[in-house]
Protein backbone atom coordinates (compact mmCIF):
# COMPACT_ATOMS: atom_id res chain seq x y z
CA UNK A 1 0.00 0.00 0.00
CA UNK A 2 2.66 2.25 0.35
CA UNK A 3 4.16 2.06 -2.74
CA UNK A 4 1.09 2.58 -4.28
CA UNK A 5 0.53 5.55 -2.14
CA UNK A 6 3.89 7.35 -3.39
CA UNK A 7 3.85 6.21 -6.84
CA UNK A 8 -0.05 8.11 -7.20
CA UNK A 9 1.24 10.78 -5.57
CA UNK A 10 4.75 11.18 -7.32
CA UNK A 11 3.25 10.82 -10.99
CA UNK A 12 0.32 14.14 -9.97
CA UNK A 13 3.19 16.46 -9.19
CA UNK A 14 6.46 15.78 -11.45
CA UNK A 15 7.02 17.91 -14.10
CA UNK A 16 8.34 21.07 -13.30
CA UNK A 17 6.93 23.23 -16.03
CA UNK A 18 3.49 22.25 -15.34
CA UNK A 19 4.01 22.43 -11.74
CA UNK A 20 4.55 26.69 -12.13
CA UNK A 21 1.75 27.03 -14.47
CA UNK A 22 -1.41 29.08 -13.01
CA UNK A 23 -3.60 26.00 -12.74
CA UNK A 24 -6.06 25.26 -10.28
CA UNK A 25 -4.92 22.46 -8.04
CA UNK A 26 -7.26 20.01 -9.64
CA UNK A 27 -6.32 20.93 -13.20
CA UNK A 28 -2.46 20.79 -12.49
CA UNK A 29 -2.54 17.10 -11.11
CA UNK A 30 -4.93 15.88 -14.20
CA UNK A 31 -2.42 17.50 -16.31
CA UNK A 32 0.89 15.97 -14.67
CA UNK A 33 -0.38 12.84 -14.13
CA UNK A 34 -2.02 12.28 -18.35
CA UNK A 35 1.66 13.43 -19.04
CA UNK A 36 3.41 11.31 -16.59
CA UNK A 37 1.57 8.17 -17.70
CA UNK A 38 2.77 9.12 -21.62
CA UNK A 39 5.87 9.65 -20.73
CA UNK A 40 6.33 5.81 -19.40
CA UNK A 41 4.37 4.99 -21.90
CA UNK A 42 6.76 5.49 -24.41
CA UNK A 43 9.61 4.59 -22.36
CA UNK A 44 10.65 0.73 -22.09
CA UNK A 45 13.37 1.73 -19.40
CA UNK A 46 10.61 3.14 -17.03
CA UNK A 47 8.28 0.30 -17.70
CA UNK A 48 10.79 -2.19 -17.02
CA UNK A 49 11.15 -0.30 -13.29
CA UNK A 50 15.06 0.85 -14.89
CA UNK A 51 16.51 2.40 -11.32
CA UNK A 52 18.69 4.91 -12.03
CA UNK A 53 16.17 6.53 -14.73
CA UNK A 54 13.36 6.23 -12.42
CA UNK A 55 15.00 7.31 -8.92
CA UNK A 56 16.27 10.64 -11.79
CA UNK A 57 12.91 11.00 -12.44
CA UNK A 58 11.67 10.78 -8.44
CA UNK A 59 14.61 13.36 -7.53
CA UNK A 60 14.18 15.74 -10.29
CA UNK A 61 10.94 16.53 -11.47
CA UNK A 62 8.55 14.91 -8.46
CA UNK A 63 10.24 15.58 -4.74
CA UNK A 64 10.97 19.51 -5.26
CA UNK A 65 7.21 19.64 -5.79
CA UNK A 66 6.36 18.11 -1.84
CA UNK A 67 6.42 19.81 1.67
CA UNK A 68 9.14 17.01 2.10
CA UNK A 69 9.92 19.26 5.54
CA UNK A 70 6.53 19.12 6.51
CA UNK A 71 5.30 15.05 5.13
CA UNK A 72 8.29 14.57 7.53
CA UNK A 73 6.59 16.82 10.99
CA UNK A 74 3.67 14.94 10.04
CA UNK A 75 4.90 11.37 10.13
CA UNK A 76 6.89 11.57 13.36
CA UNK A 77 4.49 13.52 14.44
CA UNK A 78 4.22 14.93 18.40
CA UNK A 79 7.80 13.99 18.39
CA UNK A 80 8.71 16.39 16.09
CA UNK A 81 8.35 19.16 18.54
CA UNK A 82 10.77 17.44 20.97
CA UNK A 83 13.47 17.18 17.87
CA UNK A 84 16.38 20.21 17.96
CA UNK A 85 16.61 21.92 14.41
CA UNK A 86 19.47 20.11 13.86
CA UNK A 87 17.69 16.84 14.32
CA UNK A 88 14.88 18.06 12.38
CA UNK A 89 17.20 18.53 9.27
CA UNK A 90 18.45 15.33 9.25
CA UNK A 91 14.73 13.85 9.64
CA UNK A 92 13.50 15.34 6.85
CA UNK A 93 16.70 14.66 4.64
CA UNK A 94 16.60 10.54 5.96
CA UNK A 95 13.17 10.24 4.75
CA UNK A 96 13.20 12.39 1.57
CA UNK A 97 15.84 9.86 0.69
CA UNK A 98 13.69 6.73 2.02
CA UNK A 99 10.47 7.65 -0.11
CA UNK A 100 12.67 8.07 -3.19
CA UNK A 101 14.55 4.91 -2.75
CA UNK A 102 11.72 3.17 -1.25
CA UNK A 103 9.67 3.46 -4.49
CA UNK A 104 12.21 4.56 -7.00
CA UNK A 105 10.39 1.60 -9.59
CA UNK A 106 7.14 2.68 -8.22
CA UNK A 107 5.77 3.76 -11.56
CA UNK A 108 6.56 1.37 -13.54
CA UNK A 109 2.68 0.24 -13.52
CA UNK A 110 1.40 3.79 -13.57
CA UNK A 111 0.77 3.44 -17.52
CA UNK A 112 -1.85 1.05 -17.52
CA UNK A 113 -3.88 2.66 -14.74
CA UNK A 114 -7.03 4.93 -15.72
CA UNK A 115 -8.20 7.52 -13.82
CA UNK A 116 -11.38 9.83 -13.43
CA UNK A 117 -10.70 13.20 -12.27
CA UNK A 118 -13.12 14.12 -9.69
CA UNK A 119 -14.52 18.08 -9.88
CA UNK A 120 -12.39 20.47 -7.32
CA UNK A 121 -14.86 22.92 -5.43
CA UNK A 122 -12.73 25.39 -4.01
CA UNK A 123 -12.95 29.03 -3.38
CA UNK A 124 -10.13 31.83 -4.86
CA UNK A 125 -9.13 32.11 -1.21
CA UNK A 126 -8.37 28.94 -0.50
CA UNK A 127 -5.07 27.55 0.25
CA UNK A 128 -5.52 24.10 1.10
CA UNK A 129 -7.34 21.71 -0.73
CA UNK A 130 -8.20 18.23 -1.55
CA UNK A 131 -7.91 17.22 -5.26
CA UNK A 132 -9.64 13.38 -5.53
CA UNK A 133 -8.76 10.97 -8.29
CA UNK A 134 -10.26 7.96 -8.78
CA UNK A 135 -8.04 4.89 -10.34
CA UNK A 136 -9.80 2.39 -12.49
CA UNK A 137 -8.75 -0.91 -12.47
CA UNK A 138 -10.89 -3.82 -14.58
CA UNK A 139 -12.66 -6.27 -12.33
CA UNK A 140 -12.40 -4.39 -8.97
CA UNK A 141 -13.92 -1.27 -7.36
CA UNK A 142 -12.33 2.13 -8.04
CA UNK A 143 -9.65 3.33 -5.72
CA UNK A 144 -10.14 6.36 -4.49
CA UNK A 145 -6.66 8.52 -4.43
CA UNK A 146 -7.37 12.06 -2.39
CA UNK A 147 -4.33 14.69 -2.53
CA UNK A 148 -3.49 17.25 -0.03
CA UNK A 149 -1.95 20.17 -1.32
CA UNK A 150 -1.48 23.58 0.12
CA UNK A 151 -0.35 26.89 -1.95
CA UNK A 152 2.49 28.39 -0.90
CA UNK A 153 5.30 31.18 -2.68
CA UNK A 154 6.60 27.93 -4.69
CA UNK A 155 3.35 27.30 -6.23
CA UNK A 156 1.09 24.22 -4.84
CA UNK A 157 2.74 21.45 -3.00
CA UNK A 158 1.32 18.35 -1.86
CA UNK A 159 1.88 17.85 1.86
CA UNK A 160 0.09 14.06 2.03
CA UNK A 161 -1.73 11.51 0.16
CA UNK A 162 -4.55 8.98 0.52
CA UNK A 163 -5.09 5.70 -0.86
CA UNK A 164 -8.90 4.28 -0.10
CA UNK A 165 -8.79 6.71 3.14
CA UNK A 166 -5.13 5.10 4.25
CA UNK A 167 -2.65 8.52 4.82
CA UNK A 168 0.95 7.49 3.73
CA UNK A 169 2.09 9.83 6.36
CA UNK A 170 0.17 8.36 8.93
CA UNK A 171 1.07 4.93 7.96
CA UNK A 172 4.56 6.18 9.01
CA UNK A 173 3.77 7.92 12.33
CA UNK A 174 2.91 4.42 14.75
CA UNK A 175 6.59 3.16 13.14
CA UNK A 176 8.08 6.18 14.28
CA UNK A 177 6.75 6.85 17.14
CA UNK A 178 7.62 3.40 18.32
CA UNK A 179 10.95 3.96 17.38
CA UNK A 180 11.40 7.33 19.33
CA UNK A 181 9.78 5.62 22.16
CA UNK A 182 12.42 2.95 22.69
CA UNK A 183 15.50 4.89 21.14
CA UNK A 184 15.14 8.44 21.44
CA UNK A 185 15.22 10.76 18.24
CA UNK A 186 18.79 9.71 17.31
CA UNK A 187 17.61 6.43 17.53
CA UNK A 188 14.88 7.49 14.86
CA UNK A 189 17.83 9.06 12.59
CA UNK A 190 19.59 6.35 12.43
CA UNK A 191 17.32 3.42 12.11
CA UNK A 192 16.05 5.83 8.44
CA UNK A 193 19.91 5.88 7.78
CA UNK A 194 20.06 2.19 8.08
CA UNK A 195 17.25 1.56 6.14
CA UNK A 196 18.22 4.03 3.33
CA UNK A 197 21.26 2.15 3.50
CA UNK A 198 20.07 -1.32 2.63
CA UNK A 199 17.98 0.23 -0.32
CA UNK A 200 20.84 1.46 -2.20
CA UNK A 201 21.56 -1.50 -4.38
CA UNK A 202 18.64 -3.07 -5.99
CA UNK A 203 17.98 -6.65 -4.85
CA UNK A 204 19.49 -9.35 -7.11
CA UNK A 205 17.58 -9.63 -10.65
CA UNK A 206 16.33 -6.07 -10.15
CA UNK A 207 16.60 -3.12 -13.38
CA UNK A 208 19.77 -1.13 -12.46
Amino acid sequence: MKRFLLAAALAAIALPGLAQAPAAPDELVKSVMLEVQKTIQKDKDLQGGDRRKTIDLVEKQALPHFNHVGMTALAVGVNWRKATPAQKERLAAEFRTLLVRTYASSLASFGDLQFDFRPLRMKPTDTDVTVQVRVLQPGTQPVIVEYDMEKTPRGWKAYDVRVAGISLVVNYRTEFANIVRDNGIDGLIKSLETKNRSLEQPKAGAAK
